[in-house]
């Protein structure tokens, strides 16, 4: 029976070997960035392709080519044009799909701009983007060729570069996670607060498991881009300013929802930085922020909440996770007949493969609120009520980092679920 399962495993491990992807086959170390245009509104979606570009060094995985750690709302699949095979996967979220959900869709056709980085490909490559609806199926689709020899794939972040400052060196930085943080609304003069800002936002993010004990798989920037005007832009003040990603209050006409619509340029300032995920904090005392999954995280600064807001958004930009409160039950972007591909909330319609196995066999499913604070963010089990709905999405915990700002730390189901994508990242 031992003689068996050793056959077996070294099958296993066999088969993984010659399926895995070597990075130095199909790609050099450089970026290939893609700027695409997603188009449309509630009823039907269109991607189109704006621009290539290469940067000179790529900072992303090398390893686990072909895989994906969360399914997100979208896909980017490379495959090589010769023989068909998938030799790189990205998954992501947009503004754009969260727009579509929203009246104004029902109404008004409109364009977003959103730009992804993948690993340059040595050869020509057929790359597929496709994006997805709440129910997981796809609403629309992009192939395209990349001929890595083509002249018209331009060329950025070789010769100017903006300014940034490193802020802690990963121990292996080849095999890390880079950040960079992104000044939003400093001036020249004010650069000195924008690094203390970052200093505190890094300081936030490291007092939190699983980052604390994971801290030296980061790779972590602070990017200097001054900003003409001082502050954000507050549509819904009448104020509009000048500043360096032109990012502003009010997306969606929600007073909280800070972000930018101008991806490329955002990506414009970063080019030829160490960069992967991208935090930009805002200066502004104006209560708000958003995260996008693989895209970026806003938060503003001057409060007292800043330092949970920056942690919460980062768990959406980086960890894939979902909002665990109810924010109002129009427009759901979740459904019973389809389990959530974030990771710490359920519609029980697959819940086997969510925190089933963290849940003691005596507790009550849905699970009761207690009244006992200190059992607040320790107890799993299924709380109704998360994803901005009040009935019918179920959280992990009855408080976490992912719900207020008053809780300390992430659940254990959402730690596991960040230290999961930590690794996927960074071992080898």
């Amino acid at each position: 029976m031992k003689r068996i399962y050793l056959v077996a495993m070294f099958m296993v491990l066999f088969f993984a070997s010659i399926s895995a992807i070597d990075f130095d086959e199909y790609f050099a170390d450089a970026t290939l960035r893609l700027d695409y245009s997603f188009a449309g509104d509630a009823k039907s979606q269109e991607i189109y392709l704006d621009q290539l570009s290469r940067l000179p060094r790529w900072w992303g995985r090398r390893h686990r080519l072909d895989e994906v750690p969360v399914a997100g709302d979208g896909t980017i699949t490379m495959r090589d044009h010769r023989s068909g095979k998938v030799i790189y996967m990205h998954s992501f979220s947009s503004l754009f799909q969260e727009w579509i959900s929203t009246t104004e869709a029902k109404m008004v056709r409109k364009s977003m701009e959103n730009v992804f980085l993948v690993p340059m490909p040595l050869d020509t490559t057929d790359v597929t983007i496709e994006l997805r609806d709440p129910h997981h199926k796809t609403t629309c689709s992009l192939t395209h060729k990349v001929i890595p020899s083509d002249i018209l794939i331009a060329r950025k972040g070789e010769r100017v570069v903006t300014p940034f400052i490193t802020l802690q060196a990963a121990a292996d930085t080849l095999h890390c996670i880079h950040i960079a943080y992104v000044a939003e609304g400093y001036t020249v003069d004010e650069m000195p607060q924008f690094l203390e800002h970052c200093r505190e936002a890094m300081d936030a993010l490291f007092r939190h498991e699983p980052f604390r004990s994971m801290r030296d798989r980061f790779n972590i920037v602070a990017v200097t881009c001054p900003s003409h005007d001082n502050g954000v832009s507050d549509p819904g003040a009448g104020i509009w300013l000048d500043t360096a990603l032109r990012s502003h209050f009010d997306t969606f006409y929600s007073k909280r929802y800070l972000t930018t619509l101008h991806l490329k340029h955002l990506h414009d300032v970063l080019a030829g930085i160490p960069y992967e995920h991208i935090i930009i904090l805002a200066n502004t005392d104006h209560y708000g922020g958003g995260g996008i999954y693989n895209s970026y995280n806003l938060s503003y600064t001057r409060g007292d909440r800043f330092q949970p807001v920056v942690v919460h958004e980062f768990g959406h930009s980086f960890g894939g996770l979902g909002d665990e409160y109810p924010y109002g039950d129009d427009d759901p972007r979740y459904f019973p007949d389809v389990e959530p591909w974030e990771a710490n909330l359920t519609t029980l319609h697959d819940f086997v493969q969510k925190w089933d196995d963290m849940i003691s066999p005596d507790t009550p499913r849905p699970t009761p609120e207690s009244a006992d604070s200190t059992d607040v963010t320790r107890r799993i089990g299924l709380f109704e009520g998360g994803g901005y709905l009040s009935k019918g999405v179920y959280r992990p915990v009855q408080d976490c980092r992912m719900r207020t700002n008053n809780v300390p730390e992430f659940c254990p189901v959402c730690q596991r679920a960040i230290r999961r994508i930590i690794d996927f990242y960074t071992k080898p």
